[in-house]
């Protein structure tokens, strides 16, 4: 038998279990303020989800939550800034879906978010608007295509960055109609959106969030929904499928943390977010911005998905070709 040295013996006659530092580390998490990057400027979708996760999840861990926006290339900088932060769960990216499956695949240079980022669950499951100016002289779907094909490109669509999902519902419904639209990039839904508004911009792909409180205050007219049913928040507006246009678009928000972060840790943060999520404040602020709630995934599970959803993306987006400036 190996000799304990006096510092052992005393722990161990005291029932305490000596851990190695960064176990330690591990069993404290979070010690401090914990940080949710967003890769978009504020206001728009996923920050404005993001923020309501941070209100409820800040009591649940008993420390406080912050969102911080790190805007610019379609979520390509928060992925960079959370990718390159200590790897001990204070730091985590909240994170679009096309950020880590899309963005790899046409920003060139793009860091790999499946070594850079770890996967830790999915928050919310969601759909798009087609949102045009009220001085727009669309009142549907078929009246703004008729408009489109009369003059081509000169009806302009904004988005949130080059390879996000509502560019690519823009692109995809042009494809689909047989149309020619101008697309005007942004570095976030929130001035993509200002910009429809005030009537520089004919049309944009929102996420739900934003646009929803607009088109209810007759900021905005909705002329239809990209998934593949309607959404209870907006429940006169019709698919663009039941439109005549055969084009579904999705996506969702989750957590991810960089690459390297202890299993102990991250199995906490699972855990801290889910309880956050059961609360019914969650569901009601899902509701009210035209969210759903996520499936039930373990973080395996939801790692899984999202190797799955890059790969096949990856080979989809091949016969788009759209690079990211």
């Amino acid at each position: 038998m190996q000799h304990l040295t006096r510092r052992q013996a005393l722990a161990a006659g005291a029932g305490v279990l000596l851990l190695p530092s960064g176990s330690r580390a591990e069993g404290t998490w979070p010690s401090g303020p914990v940080t949710m990057v967003v890769g978009y400027a504020a206001g728009g979708g996923a920050d404005i989800n993001a923020r309501e996760l941070a209100q409820i999840l800040s009591p649940q861990i008993g420390r406080q939550a912050l969102v911080d926006n790190k805007g610019g290339a379609a979520g390509s900088l928060g992925v960079r800034v959370v990718a390159s932060a200590k790897p001990d769960g204070q730091t985590l990216f909240y994170a679009v879906g096309t950020n880590v499956i899309i963005n790899p695949h046409i920003q060139k240079g793009m860091i790999d978010t499946m070594a850079a980022l770890a996967p830790i669950c999915q928050t919310t499951a969601y759909q798009y608007v087609l949102a045009v100016n009220p001085k727009v002289p669309a009142q549907s779907v078929a009246e703004l295509v008729a408009l489109a094909r009369k003059e081509p490109e000169k009806l302009t669509f904004s988005s949130s960055g080059v390879g996000g999902n509502n560019h690519l519902a823009g692109a995809l419904f042009a494809e689909a109609a047989g149309i020619k639209l101008t697309h005007v990039p942004y570095k976030g839904t929130g001035p993509a959106l200002a910009d429809v508004i005030s009537g520089q911009i004919t049309m944009n792909f929102s996420s739900l969030p934003p646009a929803v409180s607009q088109i209810k205050a007759g900021n905005l007219r909705a002329l239809a929904v990209t998934g593949g049913t309607r959404v209870k928040s907006l429940p006169d507006v019709a698919t663009l499928k039941e439109q005549g246009i055969d084009v579904v678009v999705d996506s969702w928000h989750g957590l991810f943390a960089p690459a390297r972060t202890p299993d102990p840790v991250l199995d906490r943060i699972e855990k801290a977010v889910k309880e956050a999520m059961k609360e019914p404040k969650w569901e009601a602020a899902l509701s009210k911005d035209g969210l759903e709630l996520a499936p039930e995934r373990s973080r395996a599970e939801f790692a899984a998905f999202v190797r799955h959803e890059h790969d096949f993306w990856g080979k989809k987006l091949k016969a788009l070709n759209i690079e990211m400036e």
